[in-house]
Formats: structure tokens, sequence, C-alpha cells
């Protein structure tokens, strides 16, 4: 008989949704909440005078412009299943808080618009996903559309990911004659009712054996025969599917349909949950954590202010890794070196949080954070534990902050250093100067104007940013580094990161290179090495 801890890890499946944006990511995201029972009509991220909005874009600012800049957490049971979904911002100016995002998840769907198919922004989070050895589901979307032809989009998903991909289910028709998909496994075909509310609510469908008399009712004879042409096609020349081969992210299961619609989104769901991993393990110091481990084991992948305006808030966002995490227990915090109390633990849907009593591997859990979290803590039951570090990424923006009203500075400051702790943006102080004219860094430049909407929305504060020509951020690591001296050779600025490690801002390539070859002594890192690497390299 299998204790509660293994069933409960079985049960569980938590993963993220990739995609370049406008691919329809939150979309999709909508509709499996819809499917799930998680909610009854489905909003849609692009209607800015609909009266709904996308679950998953709880922001203000995101019910403003219509797209997704930050990740949300959504869980919901799902046929014997608890789910954790990880939507993730779309935009590629908010791609840091989907790789942080990513270190969370146990697998990925990569959703890929049928007319356009694999995008820039999809190559780079596939890369993060490769690195970190996730499994990949992928779902071609849009097929309400015309697009290209699935067997082309197979093949560039070879030819540009190196990926093989294995079609579950085969589109019948495209655009205004999109009728249906065939499920390979079990040999029927869901055809589907178009009749509805616009995708709001589940649509009609209907499955039928495509070896039975019904079929020549619900298809033409031409689309019986292109159906079965294609299957025949699929059949002799495809790869024979494995589940080693998928979790070794060596195949990626396809998948096709329409989230606009619902058309195909409930055989995804369906067959995903089915193949999906249980939650793994996660590299330690001292080797794998393995989820059926009896002691609790978490680590915090995001921190979110002010979910709930009226209150200020901030919630750290805890993935569980081993163990059971019961309300209200303590455990050793590996940055401060001291046990704490894991107060006030919720599950979400979006910014709706229901209070829990407990948690298992695989679920995302929200923490009441009154200042003691930052992204890539370690919480353990009764050991001091390491994970491996959720990565803090080198800027590529950079812009001088100052208050237009010198009587709101402090609340400017607060503003900037919780949406600092967040992730939102990082912040750098210019040497001997402390937080007066503090420099702040992103990956993306839309993250500025993030930026200035919630310091002065949620903080009471009207910021202007002064842009600087810097181009690239590197932290330095090596003996004798004198910022006065470095920075007098030209196109740079030493500056220093929250936890006081030197940064160097580069104004160009040219600039990096060139420090490069004349320091061999010094390393310049893309991303911050943890403070524990620093003592174990004595630097």
């Amino acid at each position: 008989m299998a204790s509660e801890l293994d069933q409960e890890v079985a049960r569980r499946r938590t993963f993220a949704i990739i995609s370049h944006p406008d691919a329809g990511k939150t979309t999709l995201t909508e509709k499996l909440l819809l499917y799930g029972g998680a909610i009854h009509l489905a909003g849609s991220v692009k209607a800015r005078r609909a009266s709904r909005h996308a679950t998953s874009d709880w922001m203000e600012l995101e019910k403003q412009r219509g797209i997704s800049v930050t990740s949300s957490v959504l869980q919901f049971p799902y046929r014997g299943h608890a789910v954790n979904l990880l939507d993730t911002p779309g935009h590629q100016d908010f791609s840091e808080d989907t790789y942080r995002t990513l270190a969370a998840a146990d697998a990925a769907v990569m959703l890929i618009d049928a007319a356009k198919g694999v995008e820039p922004q999809t190559k780079k989070l596939f890369k993060v996903c490769r690195m970190r050895g996730i499994p990949i589901f992928t779902f071609v979307n849009k097929l309400d559309r015309f697009g290209r032809a699935p067997l082309e989009l197979m093949d560039e998903l070879e030819q540009v990911l190196g990926l093989r991909a294995y079609p579950m289910n085969w589109p019948i028709g495209m655009g205004p004659e999109f009728r249906g998909v065939y499920d390979r496994q079990h040999k029927v075909v869901h055809v589907f009712s178009a009749e509805g509310r616009h995708g709001e609510s589940e649509v009609a469908e209907r499955s039928v054996p495509l070896d039975s008399e019904e079929i020549h009712s619900v298809l033409s004879e031409r689309e019986l025969a292109t159906l079965k042409e294609e299957i025949e096609l699929l059949d002799i020349g495809g790869d024979e599917f494995t589940r080693e081969k998928v979790t070794e992210g060596q195949l990626t299961p396809m998948f096709f349909g329409s989230a606009m619609t619902n058309f195909g989104v409930r055989p995804f769901l369906d067959a995903f949950l089915e193949l999906a991993p249980p939650p793994t393990s996660r590299p330690t110091k001292d080797g794998p954590r393995e989820p059926t481990y009896p002691k609790f084991a978490g680590f915090v992948f995001k921190i979110q202010a002010n979910m709930d305006p009226a209150h200020r808030d901030r919630i750290a966002f805890m993935r569980v890794v081993s163990g059971r995490y019961v309300k209200g227990m303590t455990a050793f915090h590996s940055r401060l070196g001291k046990d704490v109390r894991l107060a006030k633990p919720s599950q979400f849907l979006a910014a709706e949080r229901t209070a829990i009593e407990d948690a298992w591997p695989g679920d995302v859990i929200g923490l009441f954070d009154p200042g003691m979290f930052r992204i890539g803590d370690t919480l353990a039951e009764g050991e001091d534990l390491l994970f491996e570090s959720v990565p803090r990424f080198s800027p590529e923006y950079f812009a001088i902050v100052r208050s237009k009203d010198p009587l709101r500075r402090k609340q400017m400051e607060k503003g900037l250093e919780q949406l600092s702790e967040e992730g939102t943006v990082q912040i750098f102080q210019q040497l001997g100067m402390g937080m007066k004219d503090p420099i702040v860094g992103v990956v993306g430049a839309l993250q500025f104007e993030v930026l200035q909407f919630r310091v002065e929305h949620e903080y009471g504060a009207r910021i202007m940013l002064d842009r600087l020509p810097f181009s690239h951020a590197r932290w330095v690591v090596g003996p004798n580094f004198d910022p006065k001296t470095f920075d007098w050779e030209g196109n740079r600025q030493t500056v220093q990161d929250r936890d006081g490690l030197p940064l160097v801002l580069f104004r160009d390539d040219w600039a990096l290179q060139h420090a490069e070859e004349k320091h061999p002594e010094l390393k310049f890192l893309s991303a911050a090495p943890q403070l524990r690497q620093l003592a174990a390299t004595g630097s």
C-alpha cells in the first residue's frame, strides 16, 4: 500500500506554458481553467472592452494594455489530478520572469502559432527548457485560421529546434473548415461544434470511431480520404512513441487545436495529464532531493508585491520539492542561517487566494512575506539545504531613477526596493552614493514602463528615468579588483548590486571585449554568483 506522500506526489502535475508573444498562451491558459472547472466563463486577454478579462491577467496594467507582464500561479483539480499551472508573460521584455518560473516546473507546454511556426522567443525559451532537461509538449494553436501544413510544422521543429515530434492527434481541415482532430492512440475522431459564446464555454464534442459506419455522417468522403492518407503516412514514416524519449526531451508529443474556439483543448488536457511526469527531484549541493523524501523542503522562485493593493502585502511563491508542508511549520532558511515560521500559506487562482492547511511536492504555495524572502531562497525542515540557484540575469537596459516629488522620496525608495526583491527590476547603487540616484537595470525596455506605472499606482510616487548608454552588465569575480582604476579606462561604470557585489556596466560589445582581454585575471559573469559560491572560491 503506497504511503500518503507517494499517492499525493503521483497525482500532481506542475507545468508552465511557453510561447512567442501573441501565439495565444493566455487564451489557452483560460481554456484549460475552463475545462478544469476552475472558471465558468473564459475571458480573452485581448478584450479590453469586454466584461471579462483573462483570469491569469490580474494586474491593472495587464487589463489596460491587453498583455501579460507577470507570471501567475493557477491551481485546480481535474479528474483525480492536482494541477499546478504556471502562466508566464508572453512579452519578450519579461523573459526573466519566465526563466525563473521554469525553474519551478516539471514540464513545459510549447505553444506554436499554426501560421507562424517556431518564432524567436520560442527558440529562447526552448533552450531554457532544454538546459533544465524538462519534457516538452507541443500544442499547435489557431487551427481555426488558415496556417501552414502540419507536416511542414513538424519538419520545422526538427530543423530549427532539433526536436522530433510525434503527433498524438491530427487536424481535420483548417480555417473555416477545421472540423476536429483524430486521436491516433484510440483511433477516434473528435468532431467539434462551433455553437456557443465565442469560446467562453465548453464546446460541444462528438467522438466517433474511425472504422465505424457513423464516421460517414460526420466527415465527407474527401475529408475521410485525406485523413486516412495522412495517417498512413505518419504511421509509416513517423517516429515510434515511447515515454522514455519524451522524458529525456528527445521527442515532443504534438497536439493540434484552437484555444480561441476551444477545439481540441479537452483532448489535449486529458492526454497531457496522462503523459506528463509527476514532481521530479531537484539538485542540491549534497545530491538530488527526491519528492518522496519524508522531510519538507522547498525554494522560492517568485515574489509578488501588492497582489492585494488594500493591504500592501508581499507574497513569496514557493515550490514544494519534498515531504509535506504543514501550516505554521518551522523550516531552516539557508541564506539567513536560522529557523523561520512559514505562516499564512495560500494557494492561488491568479490573484484569488485560498488559505490551506498543507501542501505536497509539486504544489506552489504563497507565503506571507514580511521582507525575509528572496528569489532563490531554500527552506528545509531541520537541515541546512541549498537548492540550485534560480538565475538572476544580466540586464540590458539601464536608467537613473529620480523622484519628481522630493517629499515622496521614501515611498519611491520603498517601491524600488520591493519591486527589486520581486525581480521586476534590478537596483544598483553608484559607488559611495547609497540610494541617492540609484540605477535601475531591466532585461526588456517595456519593464521601465511597468516600473513607472507600479511605483506611481502602488506606492504613490512619481518618478522619471534618465536612460544610460550602457548595454551590458557583468558581475566581476577575481583578486585585486579596484573599481576606481578600472573605471578610468572608459566606456564603463562600476556599481554595486543589492548584496554589495561589484558589477560593471559596459557601453557596448567592444568595451566588454576590451576589458576581458586586458584583465584575464578577472571573470565577468552574465548571471549573479551565489554568495556561497563566492565564499567557497575565496573571492
